[in-house]
């Protein structure tokens, strides 16, 4: 059975029920959740040995968030406990044209008062064969920089695979630090995940003809971007998500993945969205699970298109979705009719 080893925090998430504003509700959703918790929850559902690795506090809330991940089989033996508090996140889900929104409340948490002492990458790599983590954990700022690159260099030396979602995130860090640390992280980075604005917003890389905000996606003007990011850092791998936005509940969601100067591009799927926030980090566990199981590179981005489509149709952070639900729709079964 593959090993993957995902790096991050996990935070509590409040949301108000169903589509009520922040302003509205008298009562929030006590979830859990966050990037590469998301990718480890993804892939142990889909029979892969997972293991989350992060710092959380050693109260009742830190154990709560513990008891989520073990509960859809997430191996947490190399969480450390300690600090004061967990991050927390609130949710407000957007409908029709108003937009989702999205306040945190992390400064301070376990993780991001993490020192390099506190994780031995040795043991934690060992019987590893992939190591993830996403842009999100060096921007908490502290000594995560300095963890990641000491874990990307661990990893690269023991010849685990290293993805990185690049998922850039305005409200922790600017772009000019974002370029800085990123770059330094890359060159450790096998498969390199990046959305329509992370390449631009991070390293300056644009898609040409493209405008997101009317829905105009140039697939070409992607595969530059795609070409540019693997000629710069030597990634095997690019992947790239197309969302076109019709509304906060319709989108159009396909993806590429670039690999040894070809693009390919999966099937299109027009959504209509339950809960987006994770979207991304299905897609992300998507794509590791059929590259660690040998998909050719068409096969593995459908396969990881198709899992985060189903996302979209879920509440919550977490992707519950088996493989083989995977691989029907990726196989073309998308009426969804009742399954008796």
């Amino acid at each position: 059975m593959k090993r993957i080893i995902t790096f991050g925090e996990i935070m509590l998430r409040l949301n108000p029920e169903g589509y009520l504003r922040f302003v509205q509700a008298d009562k929030l959703e006590a979830t859990y959740g966050g990037g590469e918790a998301n990718v480890a929850v993804s892939l142990a559902n889909y029979g892969m040995d997972a293991a989350f690795v992060t710092k959380v506090p050693a109260h009742e809330i830190g154990q709560c968030a513990v008891n989520e991940l073990r509960r859809y089989g997430v191996d947490t033996s190399k969480i450390v406990r300690g600090g004061d508090r967990l991050g927390i996140y609130f949710a407000e889900k957007g409908a029709s044209q108003r937009a989702s929104k999205v306040i945190y409340d992390r400064a301070g948490s376990s993780i991001a008062k993490a020192a390099k002492s506190d994780f031995n990458w040795d043991e934690i790599f060992e019987g590893a064969d992939w190591f993830h983590f996403t842009g999100i954990t060096p921007a908490l700022g502290g000594e995560l920089p300095e963890i990641c690159l000491e874990a990307c260099k661990a990893a690269h030396e023991r010849g685990v695979t290293v993805s990185c979602d690049l998922n850039y995130r305005k409200k922790l860090w600017s772009r000019a630090e974002a370029g800085e640390t990123m770059a330094k992280l890359l060159p450790f980075v096998d498969l390199c995940i990046a959305n329509e604005e992370d390449a631009k917003d991070v390293f300056g890389i644009e898609a040409e003809n493209t405008d997101i905000t009317s829905g105009k996606l140039n697939r070409d003007g992607y595969v530059s971007v795609a070409k540019k990011l693997a000629d710069r850092f030597g990634c095997k791998y690019v992947a790239i998500t197309l969302r076109s936005s019709i509304s906060a509940n319709d989108n159009d969601w396909a993806g590429m993945l670039y690999t040894g100067g070809k693009a390919y591009f999966s099937k299109e799927y027009h959504m209509h969205i339950v809960d987006r926030v994770g979207g991304g980090d299905s897609f992300g566990g998507g794509l590791i699970y059929s590259l660690l199981s040998g998909y050719e590179p068409d096969a593995a981005i459908n396969f990881a298109v198709a899992a985060s489509c189903l996302k979209h149709s879920i509440e919550h952070d977490f992707n519950l979705c088996s493989v083989a639900e995977v691989q029907a729709l990726a196989g073309g079964d998308g009426s969804g009719r009742v399954q008796r």
